[in-house]
């Protein structure tokens, strides 16, 4: 009787062993479940490409209201800066640009003859403060900024002249990067810039040498690529 009871619980006990380990095959894995990570990758140096188009108004300080001349047109440039992460969600970064510009008006002044203004390039140097969000990051952004300027007059009462100043001054604004791939994103951006007040120093010495305080809103699409 002993024998046989322990042969039976033996092959009740392989039995079991055999059915437990084809049930084990049968188990289906489920996924683990953890933390996504959504941040970015903004930190490092970039460099970039943008157009933009801009209006603004240049006005003649010394004579009375009535005397601006409405400016708008294009610009194409470069930019190079580089993002910084300081915290959870919080880039820093600095930025320099420069473009070539074509933002221009014509006014008719009467005897004063035909003036063009005209925006001949510009620049900035700015800080941008951004959140990272992940595949985008909305930002805010000032500093200083530069712009070349020239006046041109034609069919004055005195002859033609021709002027040109730089301007300094400033600009703030706000915009947002879109990842594209893991290395480039799009800008999209919007800025005020004021160049200030600067005299223009006309070629024609019957002319009296204007003072003019420049303007400028611009709205840019760029491509910026980190490397």
């Amino acid at each position: 009787m002993t024998r046989l009871s322990l042969f039976l619980v033996a092959g009740v006990s392989a039995l079991a062993l055999t059915s437990a380990v084809q049930a084990a095959d049968l188990i289906i894995e489920e996924p683990v479940v953890g933390v996504v990570d959504v941040g970015g990758n903004w930190d490092g140096p970039y460099i970039g490409v943008f157009a933009g188009y801009g209006w603004g108004e240049a006005d003649h300080t010394s004579l009375d209201p009535g005397n601006d001349i409405d400016l708008t047109g294009w610009k194409l440039g470069a930019a190079l800066g580089a993002n910084f992460t300081v915290s959870d969600g919080v880039v820093v970064g600095i930025v320099g640009d420069i473009a070539w510009s074509d933002i221009s008006g014509t006014e008719d002044f009467g005897v004063f003859g035909d003036i063009t203004h005209t925006i001949d390039w510009q620049g900035s140097l700015r800080a941008r403060l951004g959140f990272d969000g992940g595949a985008f990051m909305p930002y805010l952004t000032g500093g200083a900024a530069f712009a070349h300027a020239t006046r041109e007059v034609v069919g004055s009462a005195w002859g033609d002249g021709e002027g040109s100043a730089t301007h300094f001054g400033w600009t703030a604004g706000a915009g947002v990067e879109i990842a594209a791939t893991e290395d480039l994103s799009v800008d999209v951006a919007y800025r005020y810039s004021d160049f200030g007040e600067q005299e223009y120093d006309y070629d024609n010495p019957a002319f009296t040498d204007p003072t003019i305080a420049l303007t400028e809103h611009l709205f840019t699409v760029g491509l910026n690529w980190r490397f």
